[in-house]
């Protein structure tokens, strides 16, 4: 039974209860709710003396109003994800997988605006000092002027970054903060909450850029309760896969610049490099093409990114054919496959696919559909696609290749790497060089590539 004026906070979307139970109302999650001194339950009023009456003051839209100063920490490809710069006062969530070089990065911009003149701070509550100066003379980052502190108090935390002034402070992480005037444990959904509370309203009022670094779940999304996204200005995935040196630092969320956008880093023994030609990077230059692979032009923010995409169809030695992909949606696979069928002939049924984006680089975006089912053509036929050809168009469900944004930026960016053909949708104005096939229909650009028609 629910003692009186008990409150319990799920630990998955951090909903507040008024009594427990095994699931939680409000997104589902089992075994998730945690009794916690802190919470408020639903309908609790906080009693204020009653205050003067204020005025609201309106503005019009058509009104003027200056662009925000900005940070320029020197690292560019951060710099285009935040959209030119660290704005003063804002701040900015960075959550990434275990090992993929948060910290790395991190450090390497504090470490690049110290050194442009910015007053920086790092403040580390899972590392001592001693641990991040090391990593930073490994770096070759000793003789920037970075202020190094380790803390887990909250309240601590505020009064030496008030006792001094800081441009830009970084926090690794935002779960090991905990704040004494709430009894839940660093972690619980109480006290991630009211650590970015406290750290967003005091960037706010001294115009102190604070980023925010985040942990995640298994399923990738960050820990904690989802109102902390919603608190920050900007939220940044830093991803990359194992066994890949490259890593990307990806915009889901930008109050003061475009969403998706992506910077590109390679890690290696001296931390990140960045990566200013990703798509020289991902693509295989080496010899010619064999069959099963096909270059997308994608597009990653307002950056054209050439990507190869590989498949491979083989003989089922099961009774069920298996279907396995990296790098894309295995939703979006079976689509293509379907209408791959249906719609041109090319029965893969009882057959394995495997699909595999290069270089560890995940696509969203359904241009990608027919590099795709061009590579999944090439293999089951056995006929490569030329060198210097690159592919992009979404595929419908009766058949017709679709057009697609920004076409001119992906046959420009495929024409500065050396690309001489392009397969896609018609419209697009090929620059000077270059010849565009135009495919209204997805079994013409399949009949092209058996045929082995590239004139």
């Amino acid at each position: 039974m629910a003692r009186d004026g008990a409150a319990y906070a799920c630990q998955s979307c951090g909903a507040i209860q008024t009594r427990w139970s095994g699931q939680c109302p409000a997104c589902g999650a089992w075994n998730s709710l945690v009794e916690e001194m802190g919470a408020r339950p639903p309908g609790a009023l906080k009693l204020t003396k009653p205050t003067r009456k204020q005025h609201l003051a309106f503005e019009g839209l058509d009104e003027t109003t200056p662009a925000p100063p900005r940070i320029a920490t020197g690292v560019d490809e951060w710099d285009r994800v935040c959209g030119g710069g660290v704005v003063p006062g804002s701040a900015i969530l960075v959550g990434g997988d275990p090992g993929v070089g948060k910290s790395t990065l991190l450090l390497q911009v504090a470490a690049s605006a110290a050194r442009r003149g910015a007053r920086c701070a790092y403040i580390s509550g899972e590392e001592a000092v001693e641990q991040v100066r090391a990593r930073a003379q490994r770096m070759g980052l000793a003789d920037a002027q970075v202020k190094l502190a380790a803390e887990t108090s909250l309240r601590a935390i505020l009064d030496g970054l008030k006792a001094e002034p800081f441009d830009l402070v970084v926090i690794d992480s935002i779960q090991t903060m905990w704040s004494d005037a709430h009894e839940a444990g660093p972690g619980s959904v109480t006290q991630v909450r009211a650590a970015c509370q406290e750290l967003v309203r005091l960037a706010k009022k001294r115009g102190l850029a604070v980023i925010l670094v985040g942990h995640v779940t298994k399923e990738g999304a960050i820990a904690g309760p989802r109102v902390v996204e919603h608190m920050v200005d900007a939220v940044f995935s830093f991803e990359g896969e194992r066994g890949y040196p490259f890593r990307i630092l990806r915009g889901a969320k930008n109050r003061f610049g475009a969403t998706d956008e992506i910077g590109v880093f390679e890690m290696g023994d001296q931390g990140l490099a960045e990566v200013k030609n990703p798509s020289a990077l991902f693509l295989n230059t080496s010899g010619e093409r064999a069959a099963g692979a096909a270059v997308f032009a994608g597009i990653e923010g307002s950056r054209p990114v050439l990507v190869e995409i590989q498949a491979l169809v083989a003989p089922s030695a099961y009774g069920t054919p298996r279907r396995a992909v990296v790098g894309w949606d295995g939703g979006r696979l079976a689509m293509v496959l379907a209408v791959l069928e249906s719609r041109c002939g090319l029965s893969l049924g009882d057959r394995d696919v495997y699909l595999n984006v290069a270089g560890g680089l995940r696509i969203s975006e359904p241009a990608a559909d027919l590099a795709a089912a061009a590579a999944l053509a090439s293999s089951a036929l056995d006929q490569a696609l030329p060198q210097d050809c690159v592919v992009f168009g979404e595929i419908s469900l009766s058949g017709d290749v679709r057009s697609v944004s920004r076409m001119d930026g992906r046959l420009k960016e495929a024409a500065k790497l050396g690309f001489r053909q392009a397969l896609g949708p018609t419209g697009a104005e090929p620059p000077s060089g270059m010849k565009l096939m135009g495919a209204g229909r997805l079994a013409d650009a399949i009949r092209r590539i058996g045929d082995g028609d590239w004139d």
